[in-house]
């Protein structure tokens, strides 16, 4: 036992060393909370099994875990749910074949039985070192509390259970699964009691650890989408409006300076001839968002923001530069340059319903860039007058 303690514990410091060296990509982030359909996912195992009963006097040793006659063969299935990257339940069915152990003859100890439990997950691996759905290995303690059965001698019992699933991943659906667990029972659940004691040590439980290798298919969607951080981009959107809004009385000023220097010029002419007075109004960028692996536009308010800068180019009779952009740290190049230009294109649909005529947009994709902090910030388009 010392030996599972003392793995458990260097296991746990791998886990936080990891988490300081994290990149910024896997570091924690919210997420977006998926449907009650989403996140779903079953199990299914062959488990190595050794007993251990309330009436004998010995206590657990390492040594006798393994002897024929405590040990069998069977199976387990589960149901479970993940409620957050890190936070899920599981309702876990355990038998079929076990020991009662009441002698050293494996043929007399057998016996049938059934538990059934149900479980809280945690996945130290996201809680840690932040949400990552291409993550290998996934490190998952847990707790639970149920009742058990032993068909052989009609005995029931409540009880505890808590062990370390490990989840290795095939594909985005599929896990392999190695799962250690420890659960302890009633007195009596496998058809024997030690009567002579009152003692509440675990001496005076029924118990089994078990050693479990299958298979975890994911159901329906299995993935968690990264939250946009509405506030830091509406920081963002209001900066370009300032920006924007002092440009433009810029430009009010020197237009209303030379209109003054103009009226103030006395020119002896015969015929004078009409002053013409061309202003060009120079503008920022305007920017829209997108979510993460999205070519939607995020928010329809920032639309407005476009609408301003459309007015200001029609009246100039100027032409639009529409340019799309991606994350470089997630996804293909490929794929990034494909949702830099489905986004360009999302948003210059966009400016034409506006009324503004499409001859004069120019369309391009950047692909995907580095260039903003936060990370998200680079998931976007920006429009801007020529």
């Amino acid at each position: 036992m010392k030996k599972t303690v003392i793995l458990f514990a260097f296991l746990c410091a791998a886990l936080v060393s990891q988490a300081q060296d994290a990149p910024v990509s896997q570091q924690k982030h919210s997420v977006n909370t998926n449907s009650f359909w989403a996140n779903w996912f079953v199990q299914a195992n062959v488990v190595g099994t050794s007993f251990w009963g309330s009436q004998e006097d010995k206590s657990l040793k390492l040594s006798q875990l393994f002897k024929p006659y405590r040990t069998n063969l069977g199976f387990s299935i589960a149901l479970g749910k993940w409620f957050t990257p890190g936070i899920g339940l599981r309702t876990k069915f355990n038998g079929l074949w076990g020991r009662s152990v009441i002698s050293e003859d494996k043929a007399m100890n057998a016996s049938r039985y059934w538990t059934l439990q149900e479980q809280a997950l945690f996945n130290l691996s996201n809680l840690l070192m932040g949400y990552n759905e291409t993550r290998v290995w996934n490190f998952i303690p847990y707790i639970g509390a149920g009742v058990g059965r032993n068909l052989s001698y009609n005995t029931y019992g409540m009880g505890l259970s808590a062990g370390l699933l490990n989840t290795f991943q095939i594909t985005p659906k599929l896990a392999v699964n190695l799962d250690i667990n420890y659960g302890i029972y009633e007195p009596g659940f496998d058809g024997f009691q030690n009567h002579g004691s009152t003692s509440h040590s675990l001496k005076n439980k029924d118990r089994m650890v078990n050693v479990e290798v299958g298979l975890t298919y994911r159901l329906g969607r299995s993935t968690w989408q990264r939250a946009i951080d509405t506030d830091a981009q509406g920081a963002l959107a209001e900066s370009e409006i300032d920006a924007l809004n002092a440009q433009l009385a810029d430009a009010l000023a020197e237009s209303e300076r030379l209109s003054q220097e103009l009226a103030q010029q006395q020119t002896p002419q015969p015929a004078p001839q009409p002053v013409t007075q061309e202003t060009k109004t120079v503008s920022a960028p305007v920017s829209v968002f997108f979510n993460l692996n999205k070519a939607t536009i995020a928010s329809q308010r920032e639309l407005q923001n476009v609408a301003e800068l459309v007015a200001i180019a029609q009246k100039q009779n100027a032409r639009l530069l529409v340019t799309g952009y991606a994350d470089s740290q997630t996804g293909s190049a490929d794929r990034n340059q494909q949702l830099s230009q489905e986004r360009a294109n999302a948003v210059a649909d966009e400016i034409v319903r506006m009324g503004f005529p499409r001859e004069r947009l120019d369309i391009q994709a950047a692909g995907g860039v580095d260039t903003l902090k936060p990370q998200p910030y680079n998931r976007r388009v920006t429009v801007e007058i020529k």
